[in-house]
């Protein structure tokens, strides 16, 4: 080969050897952000039934997280379950009973609202309230150094500020998704009785639902709302952790969102998969 085939071949090969080193670095922060997530979340479940984890300050910042997330999400959460409640129960009840087919009317809200619609918003409302601030939260302590002044006096950052705001948001999932799910059913039944559409009795329609429901809804339900509340915190605290020096809340919000609602949206397909 000649040095002049040599050089011409150097510009593509350069350009080749650039384009490789960039999908490499971003396949490889992709890959480290998922294990450590997943590294976080192992460590958020042997500590959790440790008594030895829940001292004081941990058990005074759980309490003070659950608060945020039940208390600032509970007003969103019932706006949201009144507005589907109205377009999707209410108007399921509506048109299957006048086609004649109310024994379905169970199966379909079961399948669409109760497994799918509820743990997605209610993921979204506890990102949007919750997980922005855990984000907000933990890039300031990070960027302020008061991180490694915990490290420094041999305090684990980890079960200060990451195992009670985990618990707490996977908690405050669970519960905001019973209440949508309730709230929802309930507004949409009594949404067709004042419309005068509605011929079924309440009991009936309770009947209805819960004949629909399988073993199965009894466990996916909770597991979904469980982790989905576990994986929003866990991706926000991870974003406000690993903060850079320059960042702003401009950058580390929408990022922690992106991640937030990734984490959500694949949780709820898998394990509807597994149904």
């Amino acid at each position: 080969m000649t040095a002049t085939e040599t050089s011409d071949r150097s510009p593509s090969l350069g350009r080749a050897g650039a384009l490789l080193a960039a999908v490499g670095r971003v396949s490889r922060a992709r890959a480290s952000f998922v294990l450590t997530i997943g590294a976080l979340g192992f460590g958020v479940l042997r500590e959790l039934p440790q008594p030895s984890s829940w001292r004081r300050p941990v058990r005074a910042e759980f309490a003070r997280a659950l608060r945020q997330v039940i208390g600032g999400g509970l007003a969103t959460t019932l706006v949201a379950a009144t507005l589907i409640g109205i377009a999707m129960v209410y108007q399921a009840m509506l048109w299957l009973g006048a086609a004649g087919q109310e024994r379905l009317i169970g199966s379909i809200l079961v399948t669409v609202l109760v497994r799918e619609v509820t743990p997605v918003i209610v993921g979204l409302i506890v990102l949007g309230r919750s997980g922005m601030a855990v984000a907000a939260e933990l890039s300031a302590l990070q960027l302020g150094g008061q991180v490694h002044m915990l490290t420094a006096q041999g305090l684990d950052p980890f079960l200060l500020l990451v195992l009670p705001r985990a618990a707490a948001l996977a908690i405050g999932a669970y519960t905001l998704g019973v209440l949508f799910a309730l709230a929802a059913m309930t507004i949409g039944f009594i949404a067709g009785m004042v419309a005068g559409g509605e011929a079924m009795s309440l009991w009936e329609f309770t009947s209805t639902i819960l004949g629909a429901m399988a073993i199965r809804d009894f466990v996916i339900f909770p597991t979904k709302m469980l982790l989905i509340g576990l994986l929003v915190a866990l991706t926000a605290a991870l974003t406000g952790l690993t903060a850079r020096h320059g960042e702003d809340a401009g950058r580390l919000l929408p990022r922690a969102f992106v991640r937030g609602t990734m984490a959500i949206m694949l949780t709820s397909v898998s394990l509807s998969l597994a149904i």
